[in-house]
């Protein structure tokens, strides 16, 4: 049976931008109601300035109380040396990195040039290679930006090798606002396969924003990615980009998957109750 991978972001990506600060003990039983449902890469906080980002800035706290689970890795966003420094402090054992392939969202979300982020972070990623963590580098705006729009495959194809020679496990494509199309989607995946970048080392980030995560989704495996990121009841979505409206949800995802006769390793009613438990610890429907 084919099978796929699929990475929760909820409990960051879905609650960075929530008005609602959840308590540390919530997350921890949705983290463990996730391991139940048999995720096993599962993204729970960041290591960001706490003021910038309050609903996580619990994130010490929270990495140290995580639940021991064999072959479950759970993950931390870290936006450079400092916040990777904090993370180790912490005892996470895998963490992700961000950068754009816009130079405009680059510069809004993180007030630097892309020759700058790049630079920062391969440094950042081979200090986390080099005690032996997971890496996953994350690529946003790949298809598409709200300030330039389209964003040629030609400007993620160099970022993507430079991260993956830095280090990283993983390049995950961002489509940050959910303007990506299927048709984009092949092209892009395939464009990267053609100049040598492994289909085992490529991630898909949708976004629903347009109604096109699945389908995006379906279009990428056709192409023989594996490896996807949801997030549960699909809460959340990036503060740094306009009309950035909800996440590609990780039930849907498991659905089609399961539905098509693929494995994804995750029972869906499980998974289905995690997502009450976030929509009532939220206050609203998702």
């Amino acid at each position: 049976m084919d099978q796929v991978q699929i990475f929760d972001v909820s409990l960051r990506d879905g609650l960075q931008n929530e008005p609602v600060v959840l308590p540390t003990a919530t997350k921890l039983e949705i983290a463990r109601r996730l391991v139940s449902a048999g995720y096993r890469d599962i993204e729970v906080t960041s290591f960001v300035r706490p003021r910038l980002v309050p609903q996580l800035a619990d994130a010490a706290d929270l990495v140290r109380m995580l639940p021991k689970a064999e072959g479950v890795r759970f993950w931390a966003l870290v936006p450079n040396q400092i916040g990777l420094d904090r993370a180790i402090d912490a005892g996470i054992q895998n963490v992700c990195t961000f950068m754009s392939a816009s130079e405009t969202h680059n510069q809004k979300n993180v007030n630097r040039t892309v020759r700058e982020s790049l630079a920062g972070l391969e440094r950042v990623i081979g200090s986390a290679s080099s005690q032996e963590m997971g890496v996953r580098a994350y690529i946003s705006t790949v298809f598409g930006c709200p300030f330039e729009g389209d964003v040629p495959v030609s400007q993620t194809v160099p970022i993507a090798r430079a991260l993956l020679d830095a280090g990283a496990d993983v390049v995950v494509l961002g489509d940050t606002t959910g303007m990506g199309t299927p048709m984009q989607v092949k092209n892009v995946v395939r464009t990267l396969v053609d100049e040598g970048i492994p289909l085992d080392r490529i991630g898909l980030h949708f976004h629903d924003t347009r109604g096109t995560a699945l389908v995006n989704a379906f279009a990428a495996f056709q192409e023989g990615a594996r490896m996807f990121d949801g997030s549960t009841s699909g809460v959340g979505g990036c503060p740094y980009a306009p009309g950035a409206t909800g996440n590609g949800s990780s039930e849907d995802l498991i659905y089609m998957f399961h539905a098509m006769g693929v494995d994804t390793g995750i029972d869906l009613d499980i998974a289905c109750d995690a997502g009450r438990m976030l929509e009532e610890a939220l206050g609203r429907e998702l």
